[in-house]
């Protein structure tokens, strides 16, 4: 296609797919869009296994890495050892995660006890973390960067240069974009509140082309649109408001190589637009997920008040884990709290198809959207 996004990534079709699985990252490269690997969680040494993997599936085909920068969270300033940010909990925090885990009939008593997992989240968010992770896709080939809650550092944007990566900016408010232009990014992935994950208060619809309008006469940086996007008509509307392709991820998490349990692509294949919800609960930072009691919980007035960014992080995460395995093998209680991070979009997939059949299915759909707006033209 002649989209800009196709010509700086060397992709078919401007669709790029943010994924924790390395599996839709290889099969939508594969089909002509490019996948995005989530490693904001990983170790170094499970990114490298993991990078090892798509370049071994992917046929020579681009793909990115995602990596979290923000420009604050606990821990930062003072450059705190991973090993220390446990301290940082409150116990009021741990008991309410084994609580409602116990109302649940799930054992959670020993969250109760300080722990440090997840800290590796926020050692990655490091300048040194990040370096070392980055460096390891630099080896590998990554064809594209991609970070979000803030401006890209310095450094990161300039390392990235040197090994010719394109950097991508994740933006939910038209000054954050202004800023990221005048920074230096490559892309601009501008995401409304209706996107899964992190996401700020202004819609898709109104804020895709309130910033390619603002960016106009700037640098010329593509957008990808991003926010509640499941479908190729929704795409084609995108790029007539102002992007050159779409940033897609909820609608890869009900595929069958998705790293979702079988229970939450239930869910989610059952799910509304509505069963979604806009909280600080899972990582301190206002992201959406699908409603279940473990969100419900959190809401209610008995919840503590979310912690600071990575501090939240270790304390749902270990919960969530633990459901996830209970949900798995049939467990009641664990079904109900079950959640992961989608999109109001999820009300649009109905069913269930591999990550190739979803990039197949968006270009049957955007040139069906592409013909019936030509025809209100003849």
């Amino acid at each position: 296609m002649n989209s800009k996004i196709c010509e700086i990534l060397g992709i078919e079709f401007p669709l790029v797919a943010f994924s924790h699985c390395k599996d839709v990252v290889a099969q939508v490269s594969k089909a002509g869009g490019m996948g995005v690997l989530g490693a904001v969680g990983m170790t170094p040494e499970i990114l490298e296994q993991e990078l090892n993997w798509i370049d071994d599936h992917v046929d020579g085909k681009p793909y990115g890495l995602d990596l979290l920068v923000p420009n604050k969270f606990v821990g930062k300033e003072d450059n705190m050892a991973p090993s220390e940010l446990g301290k940082h909990i409150p116990q009021e925090h741990r008991d309410f995660r084994a609580d409602v885990l116990k109302d649940h009939d799930i054992d959670g008593e020993d969250l109760r006890q300080q722990t440090d997992d997840y800290s590796n989240w926020g050692e990655n968010m490091q300048e040194s973390g990040a370096t070392r992770m980055l460096q390891i896709g630099f080896d590998h080939g990554v064809r594209l960067y991609a970070n979000a809650l803030g401006v890209p550092p310095k450094w990161m944007l300039d390392l990235c240069k040197e090994n010719n990566v394109p950097v991508a900016a994740l933006v939910g408010k038209k000054e954050h974009a202004i800023r990221q232009v005048d920074a230096g990014v490559d892309i601009l992935v501008v995401s409304g509140t209706e996107g899964g994950g992190h996401c700020g208060d202004v819609s898709t619809m109104v804020l895709v082309p309130e910033i390619a309008r603002a960016i106009k006469n700037s640098r010329d940086v593509p957008i990808l649109a991003a926010g509640g996007i499941c479908t190729g008509e929704q795409m084609a509307g995108a790029m007539a408001m102002g992007a050159s392709g779409a940033w897609c991820a909820s609608v890869f998490l009900t595929t069958s190589e998705a790293e979702t349990s079988e229970i939450v692509k239930e869910k989610m294949l059952a799910a509304s637009s509505s069963q979604t919800v806009r909280s600080r609960s899972r990582t301190g930072k206002h992201s959406r997920q699908l409603q279940s009691s473990w969100t419900d919980a959190w809401e209610s007035d008995k919840a503590p008040d979310p912690l600071p960014m990575p501090l939240q992080t270790m304390v749902s995460e270990p919960a969530l884990s633990r459901i996830d395995k209970a949900a798995d093998v049939g467990h009641e209680g664990a079904k109900k709290l079950a959640t992961y991070w989608v999109g109001q979009g999820i009300g649009l997939v109905e069913e269930k198809l591999t990550a190739g059949q979803t990039v197949q299915k968006f270009k049957e759909e955007f040139i069906e959207a592409y013909e019936r707006l030509n025809s209100f033209m003849e």
